[in-house]
């Protein structure tokens, strides 16, 4: 019997993630998974990104009841193994009897017949267990109401780490830089599908795009953050016309706050710009601008071009840490290659991957950025250094160790530009304060809406 298009796909997927150091959001949007109806790509998208995030904890029930050490097992059997159980404890909708015969069936597929009746055993031993569900019995994305009150009680870093099912070294930073509260909030949202929001093309009527929405079945809410963003309650706004057509673009709240950092200029770079989402919307608060976006990866510059269709952009391969331009430009923005640790809820890979050296090395790099795109500042110039990392190293020590011993430059207090922003009418959230650490911009995940971003505004005297 052949397996389910759904679980063959996510199966797929999370090996190419653990073998190719690939990222499952961008292999969910492949033209592999275009290929799914609707309704598998919903449970393969939820497969894989539900498996990801519960990695640990899987791992760890899976231990208890086999025989067997699982970094000696093949890689396809542990893959099936956690497909399994993460079916059978958080989908409560699927029977458990058609999670194990799958997760048997996608064994056998991989030519590993030998190992079925292993996993045959050990997903039934788990399944003879209590099966915890939520009161919602009827959703795909129910979750495990028990876990879910383990990681609300958690009262030190061990345990939060074990029940959110996040790297303990990575929680235990994140409690002594922002407080067990915020890291237990940081730790929640990572565990949860993250809402996706859209910002409408300046130039668009609102409304129009709105109706044209609605009438395409997507269901809207207002953004949280910003009054020009909206919230996606339901539909596939990615099938859209709207969205084809380049009129709309889906980011994240937090990071359209960052685009809007970058003000107004005659010239503006984005010198690390892929995949485009605050290139273009800078584009189009600038329609009189030029801008120019580069990127290090020619196949990102490629994406970009096909992503970005205002015609005031320019993009160009370049190393931004050689720029390659001998004018100077008014405004810049430094959104730089980075751990991510903000945006886990949507690349939850990201926190299995990373490691507390490869910080050092990420930072090295975006002090390099950063030094290359101050150069590049003109008089009076303002650029906006940016992560969507919650790490000091990537973050305020980076804009310290670009900034000493180079005269001539100087932080500007991102809340007097959030209190700009909030008096226009952009910025819809009240509490100010809560957005500002020191000088600089930072959202937390969980506390604010959308990702974890920093941002520091640097102006350069005339």
């Amino acid at each position: 019997m052949a397996v389910s298009p759904a679980r063959a796909a996510a199966i797929e997927i999370l090996l190419k993630v653990e073998r190719e150091q690939s990222y499952a959001s961008e292999l969910l949007h492949s033209a592999r998974c275009a290929k799914l109806s609707t309704a598998d790509h919903g449970l393969a998208t939820e497969l894989v990104m539900g498996v990801l995030r519960w990695q640990s904890l899987l791992d760890s029930q899976l231990a208890k009841a086999s025989s067997q050490k699982l970094q000696r097992l093949d890689a396809e059997v542990l893959a099936a193994l956690r497909l399994g159980l993460y079916q059978l404890r958080f989908l409560s909708r699927i029977p458990a009897r058609a999670a194990i015969f799958e997760s048997v069936e996608l064994v056998k597929a991989a030519r590993k017949s030998s190992a079925a009746p292993f996993v045959n055993a050990i997903l039934r031993k788990l399944a003879s267990g209590a099966r915890e569900t939520t009161a919602d019995e009827g959703t795909i994305a129910g979750t495990s109401k028990g876990i879910f009150t383990a990681l609300q009680s958690s009262a030190d870093p061990a345990s939060l780490a074990e029940n959110a099912s996040h790297p303990e070294w990575l929680v235990a930073r994140w409690v002594e830089f922002y407080g067990l509260e915020a890291a237990r909030q940081i730790c929640a949202h990572d565990q949860y599908a993250p809402k996706t929001t859209i910002h409408i093309q300046d130039g668009q009527r609102d409304s129009e795009v709105i109706d044209e929405l609605t009438g395409a079945g997507i269901r809207l809410a207002p953004g949280a953050l910003l009054s020009s963003a909206r919230t996606v309650l339901s539909g596939d706004i990615a099938r859209t016309g709207a969205y084809l057509e380049g009129r709309i673009s889906i980011q994240d709240e937090a990071s359209q706050l960052v685009a809007l950092l970058v003000g107004a200029g005659k010239t503006i770079l984005d010198c690390c710009g892929a995949p485009g989402g605050k290139t273009a919307l800078l584009a189009s608060r600038n329609p009189h601008s030029t801008v120019v976006a580069s990127e290090l990866h020619p196949h990102r510059v490629r994406l970009m071009r096909s992503l970005v269709r205002q015609p005031n952009v320019r993009v160009l391969a370049a190393d931004a840490r050689r720029m390659p331009f001998s004018m100077s430009f008014d405004r810049i923005l430094a959104d730089v290659p980075c751990s991510g640790t903000g945006t886990l809820s949507r690349n939850p890979e990201i926190k299995w991957r990373l490691t507390a050296a490869d910080l050092a090395d990420l930072q090295a790099r975006q002090i390099a950025i950063l030094k290359s795109a101050l150069a590049q500042l003109a008089k009076g110039g303002r650029l906006v250094y940016s992560t969507c990392s919650l790490e000091p190293e990537e973050n305020e020590q980076v804009v310290e160790a670009a900034l000493a011993g180079a005269p001539g430059f100087a932080l500007t207090d991102c809340e007097t530009e959030l209190e700009c922003l909030q008096r226009t009418g952009e910025l819809c959230l009240t509490d100010i304060r809560s957005l500002v650490s020191g000088p600089n911009l930072r959202t937390i995940p969980g506390v604010h809406p959308g990702d974890g971003f920093f941002a520091a505004i640097v102006e350069k005297q005339k």
